[in-house]
């Protein structure tokens, strides 16, 4: 991968899994806090960076079906805790010093501010964290497809993907041994090999507009700084 000097401007995609640490559901602040120092640390690097985050630690809008809530409600209900997500890793990050903004595509002005493209272009070009919260707005659309959607309107030179393993597999690692990681993938070989890097819409919106998408363990201490440097274990679809 080209040097650091590649990436001015990325989008970071997190799961709400990925901020739980060794929780049920919920935040773990350990968890939180080291993975906005890492962000920190891009920034301080002079990297634009924008954030999307899940739910899936709070509620999931297919998981609400179970229980009968309809899906066009769970979904509602899913993108409205990225909200919570959302404010918790602003919160963190000011307190580190960081400049950042919230904007939801639901709009809700009493705690963040709605979505609005240019104003966020500007936000980073002033050197601001921009976090996209609500997903896209719209229900039936996961916040993979919000990332990728997110990443194309705000010019993302890439879309980095934190999730819990370093790449993409074959198979799932944590439960097959010998499965296969992968270090580059065209888009059509993950769409074509059912790979699970990011939903086929997602994948697809990525393609279209030529951006990258790195795929990476947010466990690993020091990843996300790794990444932008070129270095450390990852999966490259593009």
């Amino acid at each position: 991968m080209a040097s650091d000097k590649t990436f001015r401007r990325i989008l970071l995609k997190l799961s709400g899994e990925g901020l739980m640490g060794d929780r049920e559901f919920g935040l773990d602040p350990d968890t939180v806090d080291r993975i906005c120092q890492e962000i920190c640390d891009v920034h301080a690097a002079g990297i634009e960076i924008c954030v999307v985050i899940g739910a899936g630690n709070i509620f999931r809008g297919v998981s609400g079906a179970a229980i009968g809530i309809e899906r066009t409600s769970g979904d509602y209900m899913g993108m409205l805790a990225t909200v919570i997500n959302s404010l918790a890793l602003q919160s963190v990050l000011e307190a580190k010093g960081v400049t950042t903004r919230v904007q939801s595509a639901i709009p809700m002005t009493t705690v963040c501010e709605p979505y609005i493209r240019r104003r966020a272009v500007r936000h980073m070009e002033k050197g601001r964290v921009v976090i996209f919260a609500a997903g896209t707005g719209n229900p039936f659309f996961t916040t993979d497809t919000a990332a990728a959607l997110r990443a194309a309107e705000m010019n993302c030179n890439a879309l980095i993907k934190g999730t819990q393993v370093d790449g993409v597999y074959d198979v799932d690692p944590k439960t097959t041994k010998n499965a296969q990681r992968f270090e580059t993938l065209s888009y059509d070989e993950v769409i074509n090999r059912n790979l699970k890097v990011m939903d086929t819409s997602a994948i697809a919106l990525s393609r279209e507009n030529n951006i990258p998408i790195i795929v990476f363990s947010i466990g690993e201490p020091g990843g996300l700084r790794k990444i932008v440097h070129g270095e450390g274990t990852f999966t490259r679809v593009g």
